[in-house]
């Protein structure tokens, strides 16, 4: 991917995030003396003027790659700031193609699993693309009161029976040696059905817990001024409006939700932001971004339109 470009102006890139039939994503190396030189990066090029997205990246993946793509659809926008130049990266997900990779303009090219992407070294603006490659389009929230474990647990075998691969597990009073147990079990519990959790609770007891990373509420997230957890765990954060999207940005969070879409009835006081002024958000986020409030699996195709990573509810999903 070429991007050298005067410093005045964005250099607008189509980017494709190609996935192989064992879920493998393509990722390539860039040469030593460009800009960002030496960071593995996901494969696309420069829109031309007046040339489509899409027909921006069907070329630029036929002139790298050698391949020709069958199916892609949108996935994220990033818009990043190096200092000595701007970009704005319209990512695309190729979920089917035909031809064999290799590399034309000679960069080493190789296939890496999902969870491999996180301890890559990629260039700034790749690592939110990272992210969303690696996140699954539903985010269900497992919600209750720690004195009803039954229940709770109820709620995590559904998840697993329908195969979802991440979830917030948001119990209430999330404090001591009792709650430290339970997160425990339930994590033992999802474990072999692949399902990750995200304690909706304090990072270190993510950490102590052995869970997939910590979903930041509100207070949380204004706290920090930095990320609170590795690369290899997930951090997520609820957020509400474009200030906290910002701070999100600023701490290192992978993804948020952003709430609430609809009118619901857990929080029949807060007002909805609507599909609109959600998707101008979601877009001008750096960061994947899940619709939350009033929504279920039926919305994912307007989320998605909007801009989203997916959904994400409790109702809807259990």
């Amino acid at each position: 991917m070429d991007i050298h470009q005067p410093q005045s102006s964005v250099l607008h890139v189509a980017v494709g995030v190609i996935r192989n039939g064992q879920g493998e994503v393509l990722v390539a190396r860039r040469p030593g003396h460009a800009h960002q030189g030496g960071l593995w990066e996901f494969p696309g090029g420069k829109v031309e003027p007046g040339e489509a997205v899409e027909e921006a990246l069907r070329r630029e993946l036929r002139e790298e790659l050698a391949i020709v793509v069958d199916e892609a659809s949108p996935l994220i926008k990033i818009a990043h700031d190096y200092g000595d130049r701007q970009v704005s990266l319209d990512v695309w997900r190729v979920d089917a193609f035909r031809g064999e990779p290799q590399g034309l303009e000679n960069q080493p090219i190789r296939w890496v699993s999902p969870d491999e992407l996180a301890g890559l070294a990629l260039p700034a603006a790749n690592k939110p693309i990272a992210a969303a490659a690696r996140l699954p389009e539903c985010y269900p929230i497992v919600d209750g009161g720690l004195s009803d474990a039954d229940g709770l647990f109820a709620q995590l075998e559904r998840l697993c029976r329908r195969g979802y691969r991440l979830a917030q597990w948001r119990v209430k009073n999330v404090e001591g040696d009792a709650y430290l147990s339970l997160a425990r079990r339930a994590v033992d519990f999802c474990r072999p059905h692949g399902l990750g959790l995200l304690l909706n609770a304090e990072p270190d007891f993510a950490r102590r817990a052995g869970a997939a990373g910590v979903h930041l509420s509100g207070r949380r997230l204004q706290a920090l001024r930095r990320r609170p957890l590795p690369a290899s765990l997930w951090v997520a954060a609820s957020c509400h409006a474009p200030a906290d999207i910002r701070q999100a940005e600023k701490v290192g969070v992978d993804f948020i939700v952003l709430s609430p879409v609809l009118p619901t009835a857990s929080h029949p006081d807060a007002a909805p932001l609507g599909w609109e002024p959600f998707g101008r958000w979601a877009e001008a986020a750096k960061l994947p971004v899940f619709a939350l409030g009033g929504v279920s699996r039926a919305d994912l195709a307007q989320a998605r339109q909007r801009g989203a990573q997916g959904v994400s509810g409790i109702r809807g999903f259990l």
